[in-house]
């Protein structure tokens, strides 16, 4: 982050392009269903078949960190995700997760796992998706990111038919290096398209050790409502 060559004051000063901050119930994660602040960031390198939230590729406005930061003291939560899009999009993500936990917040980094994550905050839990292949984009998942996971971060898998399921067991028979290091592993159904049940059962089939993990924002305020 070359964070050592700019003042305090410079960095605060530093922009992101936000497409929205909001308060709402954590719905994903080991974190689902605490309050939570919301910082969403424009644009992503990936065009996931499935994203629910391609408004983010683009709009926003232009915000100082400090601007930012100031808003999420508003909320007056001791919780804060940044998620996108894809939030390292915008290097200067970087600086605005370090000052957030030199703050004192709980923050949660939400990641395609496209782009390297070896210069997040060692404080900041990392939320990594593993693309399957009902995404169209398992090709760019990085995977030399699995060696940095650690017991702070989670990884996910978005399931939309047996064939992702299969592809992310295997994942799992695979990585015994990294499958043991992480805080999570969660098998999270496409929603309106994989069947919940469906999956729990194949999961206790299997008996794997994963999470399932249900958008619960969606079932509280429906699927296609913003800033939720």
């Amino acid at each position: 982050m070359n964070r050592v060559y700019l003042s305090a004051r410079e960095i605060l000063e530093l922009k992101l392009l936000v497409n929205e901050m909001f308060l709402s119930i954590q719905g994903e994660s080991t974190f689902a269903g605490y309050p939570c602040a919301f910082i969403r960031l424009t644009g992503c390198n990936l065009r996931c078949r499935w994203c629910d939230t391609t408004y983010a590729f683009s709009g926003g406005k232009l915000m100082p960190i400090r601007a930012v930061i100031d808003q999420v003291k508003a909320y007056d939560v001791p919780l804060v995700e940044i998620t996108g899009g894809e939030p390292l999009l915008q290097k200067n993500s970087l600086y605005l997760l370090t000052l957030l936990c030199d703050l004192g917040y709980e923050v949660l980094l939400e990641t395609s796992g496209s782009l390297p994550i070896d210069q997040v905050d060692s404080r900041v839990h990392r939320i990594v998706d593993l693309k399957c292949p009902s995404s169209g984009q398992s090709e760019h998942n990085l995977l030399s990111n699995l060696n940095w996971l650690g017991k702070r971060d989670e990884l996910k898998f978005v399931i939309a038919d047996r064939k992702d399921y299969e592809w992310a067991k295997n994942k799992l028979a695979e990585g015994k290096h990294w499958r043991d290091k992480v805080k999570a592993i969660t098998f999270s159904p496409v929603f309106g398209e994989m069947d919940p049940q469906l999956l729990s059962q194949w999961i206790l089939e299997d008996k794997l050790k994963v999470r399932l993990g249900l958008q619960i924002h969606k079932y509280i305020w429906g699927p296609d409502i913003k800033g939720v």
